[in-house]
């Protein structure tokens, strides 16, 4: 799966996609963490809705990789020095602080198809839909990506 913008300079890849959605009690958990080029992105979100909490980690992850993708920028062009550690986790720890509910919503798992999944998501204006796919009977998501694109995050277990 490629991501970021056709020039050739700022292509990434990412090499693994880990992707743990928990339900306890009340508590919808989604935790992200991708692998690219080297650089390892996490995101754990909780919220009473399944589809909050998947949308506020991707989010997260988007503003993580637009930060670094800015970073490195603002290094190559003025040579400037990184950051250290302790002003990333600052940053970070205020991340955290954003995530207010902004409503809450029950999600009923449908059984269906990816094909049925990515056709309501295109008919709709949905950014992602949560789903148990009819053929492995596991919860999935298939949500929009950049330039017309979807991503398809299935579970195991």
């Amino acid at each position: 799966m490629r991501t970021g913008s056709k020039s050739s300079t700022s292509i990434s890849i990412i090499l693994e996609a880990r992707v743990v959605l928990s339900v306890e009690k009340f508590r919808n958990v989604a935790d992200i963490n991708l692998t690219a080029n080297g650089m390892v992105v996490n995101a754990k979100e909780e919220a009473k809705d399944m589809h909050l909490a998947i949308d506020e980690a991707v989010d997260k992850i988007e503003r993580r990789l637009k930060k670094h993708r800015e970073r490195i920028r603002g290094h190559k062009a003025a040579g400037a020095e990184e950051r250290s550690d302790a002003e990333t986790a600052a940053e970070e720890s205020e991340e955290s602080a954003e995530g207010k509910i902004l409503e809450t919503r029950r999600v009923v798992l449908k059984p269906m198809s990816v094909e049925d999944a990515l056709m309501e998501l295109e008919a709709g204006k949905n950014q992602f839909i949560i789903f148990r796919d009819s053929s492995s009977e596991q919860v999935a998501v298939i949500y929009r990506a950049p330039k017309g694109k979807f991503v398809l995050l299935e579970t195991k277990g």
